[in-house]
């Protein structure tokens, strides 16, 4: 078995101490696998948050606020670009359906559930989505909004892309996902480029996450100036497209990913 697709657990989500949920784990943690089960409470799969790799729900009505989990997993999912799995019945499903979107979710398992089925789904999409194969996420941190919606349409076919237009609004978005890599502009107000990267090196949260500057100066006095921060590297704003995916696909070979 390839270890690269065990890093990250798999959320396993029932409203009861169903047999079946935690013989999944038990199943999960023999293959490899690291499992953990929640009840549903949304303060109890949030401090799951940052880990998972993919969300199996066991839909029941004995589920406190579903409709209210529902909304929170749907939101998840879209943040970490991960898929959810859905067991239940005919209504069940409608009813899940209803809040979250087709395109968060991966399978539906009907009861009575195959567990065997069920189990090849999960390794197969753990195989084929995380560790090396994983989608990387890109945070774009610039206060020019065009600029960065541009480069999100460039990104968001081959990365994961998250956006956000100030270094409050980063530090943010790091506290609740993971980014493999953070694109930051160099200059903006309030707190500028060199003034985040400082606040990032300082938290053992995002220490470790590989920043590269974008800049619009190209003379040497400015280029010198970002370089002397020792990023991973740095862009002039006039890079196009081609020269951006190719400059991010380097870069990941190169380091091996996350």
């Amino acid at each position: 078995m390839n270890d690269d697709y065990t890093q990250g657990k798999v959320l396993i989500i029932s409203g009861t101490e169903s047999f079946l949920a935690n013989s999944l784990v038990s199943k999960l943690e023999d293959s490899g696998l690291p499992a953990v089960l929640s009840h549903g409470k949304i303060k109890e799969i949030d401090q799951y948050r940052t880990n998972t790799e993919l969300i199996i729900l066991f839909l029941s009505e004995e589920m406190e606020d579903l409709t209210e989990t529902l909304v929170y997993l749907k939101d998840m999912a879209g943040d970490l670009d991960i898929k959810i799995i859905l067991i239940g019945d005919e209504d069940e499903h409608k009813q899940a359906i209803s809040v979250i979107p087709e395109t968060l979710i991966l399978e539906w398992f009907r009861r009575p559930l195959k567990m065997d089925d069920l189990l090849k789904g999960i390794k197969k999409y753990m195989e084929d989505n995380t560790g090396e194969n994983r989608k990387r996420t890109v945070l774009i941190v610039d206060d020019d909004i065009t600029y960065m919606r541009t480069v999100y349409e460039w990104l968001k076919d081959s990365y994961h892309v998250g956006m956000a237009s100030s270094g409050v609004q980063a530090i943010t978005y790091l506290a609740r996902n993971k980014a493999d890599l953070i694109l930051l502009d160099y200059e903006m107000p309030i707190a500028s480029g060199p003034q985040v990267l400082e606040m990032l090196n300082s938290d053992s949260g995002t220490d470790r996450i590989p920043v590269m500057f974008l800049t619009g100066r190209g003379d040497a006095k400015s280029v010198l100036s970002v370089v002397s921060l020792c990023p991973a590297d740095y862009l002039l704003k006039t890079i196009d497209k081609a020269a951006l995916l190719k400059k991010l696909d380097d870069f990941f070979k190169k380091t091996g990913g996350p």
